[in-house]
């Protein structure tokens, strides 16, 4: 065959030739192939056994119709009987209730109603407006109202004869019968219902309770007008603490380490005192004494109370004492305690630079942070110490019955030198001492003597072990600073000391610090 058609054409290759628009042949369907079908697959996509078609064959139910109406089988007997008509009843379902007259003397078959779609059979089912009566005549809107039921009033109860008298006797004698019941009831109930209350009367407190002399609140009320609270305010910051207003010319007694922040009197600082009564001035300071913790402050204001000055040496321990103050800056607070020991050397403030050494009482009084510079009073209310510092097993301070004051027959002579001159001097020995302690001995170890010093002129030596001053025994270095300050200056006193074996005893004159 060329690539041209031919002016004849070739046969079929089937033999015949395909009728077209022209004779040219064409080329015949190719034979269907049927691959045979998995017996598998058949069982599952296949038609079942004795289906012909792509539908299941009809039921004989569904054969039966007039004509290609199909109809629903007959309903259950007991539903025929129970909605079906009577029998011999020919009644269509579109004749309304009536009697035989019709509605209202109207007839349902009247020819005028044939277009009422209510009544005609063949009408649509539509969705229109509810269905109404008869429109009402003129006659029918201007008769009157049915009346309602009239009731009746108490006067036409009692005294119209609308009631008869039995019954309303009757009724009389149940509400008596039902108040009394109630109140009876109520009676029971409310008296002697619940065992948990009753009408019991309180007595009344005796007013105006007796509080003795020499009792707590008596001591607090004498005491309490003669102690402050001082607020200190610098460029270090802020600082609150307690004093005893030992002087009718205005001369507050406090600790230094609460008039002095960071150590040392900065410019511009300012000092005021709080008075128990809220009355507030400002102080300045007269002096102070690192070495004692000690200083004292004057107001230029009317002072009513002054605290009465008593003797530490006539202290016992289990003596009660009291400390006011304002610790946390709760002012105006009262604590109680016992005097728990006497002559306890304490050291304060040696990483600070010059330490305050006194020979301090213990007490349990409850003393925190504020109560420093408040007194500590005895059971007459005279002051007996300077509270100062506490023990505390705490990063924040708090009291654990382990307080400090310093006695006031130690902080007196101080005070009056702070008042007077502005300054005050110490009796000193002239050494630098340690604590040492020995299997059979103890004391404080000399150092260094300084040149000149009352310890040089008096024979005193290098690692020679301070063992007493006066009739005082000295156990560490701390009681050594104490007992020398005992004395005043100029003061010649006996010291035993322990030197290459053996004890001697030297007199020493004090000199000033």
């Amino acid at each position: 065959m060329n690539n041209q058609w031919n002016s004849e054409p070739d046969p079929p290759s089937n033999g015949s030739a395909v009728p077209g628009s022209d004779d040219r042949p064409r080329l015949g369907p190719r034979p269907s192939v049927h691959p045979p079908v998995d017996p598998g697959s058949a069982a599952v996509f296949g038609r079942p056994s004795g289906v012909g078609g792509a539908f299941s064959p009809r039921s004989p139910q569904q054969q039966s119709a007039l004509g290609d109406l199909k109809t629903a089988p007959p309903p259950p007997e007991a539903l025929t009987s129970a909605f079906g008509r009577p029998d011999g009843n020919q009644e269509l379902l579109q004749r309304p209730p009536s009697d035989e007259n019709g509605v209202n003397g109207v007839d349902p078959w009247d020819p005028d109603a044939a277009h009422d779609p209510w009544r005609d059979p063949a009408a649509g089912a539509v969705i229109g407006p509810p269905a109404v009566g008869p429109e009402k005549t003129d006659d029918d809107k201007t008769s009157a109202p049915k009346p309602a039921a009239q009731l009746l009033s108490l006067p036409e109860v009692l005294f119209g004869r609308r009631v008869k008298v039995s019954a309303l006797v009757i009724l009389a004698v149940f509400a008596l019968v039902i108040g009394v019941g109630g109140g009876i009831a109520a009676y029971f109930v409310a008296d002697r219902g619940d065992q948990l209350t009753s009408d019991a009367t309180l007595a009344e407190v005796v007013p105006g309770k007796e509080r003795p002399p020499g009792s707590v609140a008596d001591i607090s009320k004498r005491v309490r007008p003669a102690v402050v609270t001082i607020e200190v305010r610098s460029e270090q910051g802020a600082g609150v603490g307690s004093g005893a207003v030992i002087d009718s010319g205005g001369y507050i007694l406090t600790n230094e380490h609460v008039v002095t922040l960071g150590g040392a009197v900065s410019d511009g600082q300012q000092i005021t005192v709080v008075f128990n009564d809220g009355q507030r001035a400002e102080a300045d300071l007269v002096g102070s004494d690192p070495k004692m913790d000690l200083a004292v402050v004057k107001v230029d204001a009317d002072v009513s109370t002054v605290i009465q000055l008593g003797k530490s040496a006539d202290l016992a321990v289990g003596d009660t004492v009291l400390a006011i103050g304002s610790p946390l800056g709760e002012t105006d607070t009262v604590t109680l305690g016992i005097v728990s020991a006497l002559n306890r050397p304490v050291v304060v403030g040696e990483e600070d630079g010059v330490p305050a050494v006194y020979d301090a009482i213990q007490t349990d009084a409850a003393i925190n942070h504020g109560n420093s510079g408040g007194p500590l009073v005895d059971s007459t209310g005279a002051l007996v110490g300077i509270n100062t510092s506490i023990i505390s097993t705490s990063e924040e301070g708090g009291s654990i019955g382990l307080g400090y004051a310093i006695p006031i027959d130690d902080a007196r002579p101080v005070a009056e030198s702070l008042i007077k001159t502005g300054k005050v001097n110490h009796a000193d020995l002239g050494v630098n001492a340690a604590s040492v302690s020995a299997e059979t001995a103890e004391g404080a170890r000399v150092q260094n003597v300084r040149e000149g010093g009352a310890a040089a002129k008096a024979g005193i030596k290098q690692n020679d072990v301070i063992r007493k001053v006066g009739d005082r025994p000295i156990a560490n270095a701390a009681e050594l600073i104490v007992a020398v300050r005992h004395y005043k200056i100029g003061d010649t006193v006996p010291v035993v000391l322990a030197r290459d074996g053996r004890e001697l005893t030297v007199q020493v004159t004090l000199q000033s610090d």
